[in-house]
């Protein structure tokens, strides 16, 4: 039963965020605000959750590989979305949250397997945290380009929808996978943060809050990592 219930607090942070980014109230500088408090909060999760266990326990060169993989195809991504599809209107967060958000996902899943609660709060809480803001500020300037709200609404949905597939696939189907296999996955995720964090939610941070933007993404990575000290 915890298994649904954290899947479902997570995943449903991404539709409450578009919902808000869509239909609700949303100023530049709160945009930036926010979306500088999610970068905060990932760099603790893609640091302490997503590399650093694959590069104290495994080998250092594959881990190294593996981040660099996720951060290449990460902005392989994004170009063609911006320069060649011509998406630029939140289609770059909407690729970050995805591209990241699977493996960060399979790994929840895994995590739910045997973890203790506490570690199991530290971990959604850090992909709740950033998911809320990111969504909301992907899907407000999609909706600032379009006229169809509720295409851009039930995208995120199957965003949504997706995640926790990857969720109960890492809970259900990965259970008997080695460990390493695992760290390894979550490196791909944690370079894809790293990646996204450079090219889309920093520079979108500072665009609309320029200054506080900083102090908001002390306040991201203060939350996050004091839940990852509760699952320790």
């Amino acid at each position: 039963m915890m298994t649904f219930i954290v899947i479902l607090t997570v995943s449903a942070a991404l539709i409450l965020g578009a919902v808000w980014g869509i239909y609700g109230s949303l100023s530049k500088k709160l945009e930036g605000f926010l979306v500088a408090l999610a970068g905060g909060a990932l760099l603790v999760s893609a640091i302490l959750e997503l590399i650093h266990p694959s590069l104290k326990n495994d080998s250092v060169g594959i881990t190294l590989l593996c981040i660099f993989l996720g951060a290449t195809i990460f902005t392989g991504l994004d170009y063609l979305i911006k320069e060649k599809w011509g998406s630029n209107s939140g289609a770059g967060l909407l690729a970050a949250i995805t591209l990241d958000g699977i493996p960060e996902n399979l790994a929840l899943g895994v995590a739910l397997i045997s973890a203790s609660p506490l570690s199991v709060a530290a971990l959604s809480g850090s992909i709740l945290l950033s998911n809320l803001p990111e969504a909301a500020g992907g899907a407000k300037e999609m909706a600032e380009n379009t006229s169809s709200k509720r295409k851009i609404l039930i995208l995120w949905i199957a965003t949504a929808i997706i995640l926790s597939m990857a969720a109960l696939i890492g809970h259900f189907l990965l259970d008997d996978v080695p460990k390493s296999y695992l760290n390894y996955i979550k490196c791909f995720a944690g370079g894809a943060v790293v990646a996204s964090l450079a090219i889309e939610v920093f520079p979108k941070a500072f665009k609309e809050n320029k200054y506080w933007s900083g102090v908001a993404t002390a306040i991201g990575l203060i939350l996050a990592l004091y839940l990852n000290t509760l699952g320790e």
